[in-house]
């Protein structure tokens, strides 16, 4: 460890005679240089945002309202959004910075915005806690047009130097989001698949008012046409429990063949929720809605199972054998896994736990021209249910040791040239409106999730409750993040999503290791620079002394 610190002391009084040669080298010549030399190109804009700002035609003014008393970590937090605005008002001038910390009017405009203060925690020396609010947030003005971008990423079960660090990583993408749908001239159309016993839209309110800011949305059934869905960015099918007619898949079909994107929200197990509050317990059965043809052409399954998972929800449970006595307890349910997210996709990058009910494993078949990648997924203590069965909810002491399956495929997603089913098929006969069918995708996207309880919202009191909120436990989970993130990958055609595969590291100081070396550090780093002050102050002596003694 120390030899690491010395290490790092060393390289960083080179890096700082580097940066001082060129800053006077910059200063000599005129104008702005810069080199961005660290290892995770953070000082850099992904060629995206360029290609971004480039299209630019309109001002942009941004005001920065992360100021005031900071500590250490906003500061850094602060420190980089500025650097990012800094290198955009390089690529395009016409671009105003600001930093204000805002006054009590301010305050209560943003609160009315829907700009959340966060509050910072410090202990001063004597030992009392202050509490400091601060606004996370910059205000971003193109035109006549006006948005907030919040700085702040908070994943729950993550340490607040993880989530500041986070924030930094996610900056970018989120300056250029907002850029993006600030300069766009024609909303985008999606639509929610109807006639197959879809979740209503009640059910799927809080995920439709989320998408409301990026798309039009528009719910129905299909019609007899095979080109009707071809204006629509994706399609979205909302844990269907009826059949799919021919008509309706070849209208799928050909929608992916023409480089549609879906998202597929179908379970593989049929069961009933009423039976199961009423009396205890319900039989569940392989929900067959006529797409495994389909889906085995795209190159996946739905598995006619359902998941259990030692990491899961609990549900509150009357363990009292007196009936007018009752002592609810908080009892593991082990059909609801809380399901990981991939921080290799840019769609489940930085988002916290997933939560489902009855989920079902998906499998992935081997095709060339697919690449595939697991968003979500089991805990490595997993057991899986095939079908027919019965889901008791008396049943809550399984056997540990039926729990042997690891990390299950709840969700995928699907990239590249997918082959129709209809290839060498007539149409249906329903078909009215019908070119000649094609037989294979350009490069496009779906995503497929085992589980259609995922995007289902619950309502209470005549009001819909946040997606993914657990109301037992009052903890709201990341469905929605998840959701959206899905469909602003399947609808990218800018690359803006990869952004959010932009990684800083996080280099913490190892307080122990520190705190044992203490007194070395202290030295080395206090006469290391000086001694490079004085082997440099000798050698320019003796050039000196060399030079002037020879007039």
């Amino acid at each position: 460890m120390l030899n690491k610190d010395l290490k790092n002391i060393y390289l960083g009084a080179a890096g700082g005679l580097i940066g001082f040669l060129v800053t006077f080298f910059a200063l000599r010549v005129g104008g702005t240089f810069r080199v961005d030399l660290t290892d995770d190109q953070r000082y850099s804009l992904h060629p995206a945002t360029l290609s971004l700002l480039q299209q630019l035609d309109q001002p942009v003014s941004a005001t920065l309202y992360l100021s005031g008393n900071l500590n250490a970590g906003f500061v850094r937090l602060q420190r980089a959004t500025i650097d990012l605005m800094e290198e955009c008002q390089n690529r395009y001038p016409s671009w105003e910075i600001e930093t204000k910390t805002p006054d009590e009017t301010e305050q209560k405009r943003l609160i009315q915005a829907g700009c959340v203060p966060t509050l910072i925690h410090e202990r001063e020396r004597n030992g009392k806690t202050v509490q400091t609010p601060c606004f996370p947030y910059l205000k971003i003005q193109y035109g006549d047009k006006m948005t907030y971008v919040k700085l702040l990423q908070n994943v729950r079960g993550r340490s607040g130097e993880q989530n500041l660090n986070q924030s930094i990583e996610n900056l970018e993408y989120a300056l250029a989001e907002n850029l993006h749908l600030l300069r766009q001239e024609t909303t985008p159309r999606i639509a929610f698949l109807e006639g197959h016993g879809e979740l209503p839209e009640q059910n799927v309110y809080d995920l439709s008012l989320s998408l409301s800011r990026y798309f039009q949305i528009d719910r129905g059934v299909l019609g007899t046409s095979a080109d009707e869905l071809n204006d629509y960015q994706a399609v979205i099918i909302a844990d269907p429990q009826q059949a799919f007619t021919e008509k309706d898949k070849y209208i799928l079909d050909q929608y992916v063949m023409q480089g549609g994107h879906i998202l597929w929200l179908v379970n593989g197990v049929a069961f009933s929720q009423n039976a199961l509050s009423s009396q205890g317990f319900t039989p569940a059965i392989r929900l067959d809605v006529n797409l495994d043809d389909l889906f085995f052409k795209y190159g996946f399954k739905v598995r006619p199972a359902i998941v259990q998972d030692l990491q899961c929800l609990q549900v509150p449970v009357n363990v009292s054998a007196n009936r007018e006595q009752p002592n609810y307890q908080p009892i593991p349910w082990f059909y609801a896994p809380l399901l990981l997210t991939s921080e290799r996709s840019s769609i489940t990058r930085h988002l916290g736990q997933v939560s489902s009910v009855f989920a079902s494993p998906i499998e992935v078949l081997p095709v060339d021209s697919l690449r595939c990648e697991v968003l979500l997924a089991t805990s490595s203590d997993t057991r899986l249910i095939g079908v027919p069965a019965k889901v008791d909810l008396a049943d809550f002491n399984p056997d540990p040791n039926a729990f042997q399956y690891r990390h299950a495929p709840i969700a995928v997603a699907l990239e590249g040239r997918f082959a129709s089913l209809y290839a060498h098929r007539q149409p249906p006969r329903e078909i009215t409106k019908q070119g000649q069918t094609t037989p294979y995708s350009p490069s496009t996207k779906q995503v497929v999730v085992g589980c259609g309880n995922i995007i289902r919202n619950e309502w209470a009191e005549g009001q819909p409750l946040p997606l993914g909120l657990d109301r037992y436990s009052q903890m709201t989970f990341a469905n929605k993040d998840f959701l959206v993130n899905a469909i602003l990958w399947l609808t990218d055609t800018d690359g803006l999503i990869e952004l959010r595969q932009k990684q800083v590291a996080l280099r913490l100081l190892n307080t122990q290791q520190a705190q044992v070396h203490r007194a070395t550090i202290q030295w080395v780093s206090t006469l290391v620079p000086v001694a490079i002050l004085a082997i440099l102050g000798t050698i320019v002596f003796f050039v000196r002394k060399n030079k002037y003694s020879k007039i």
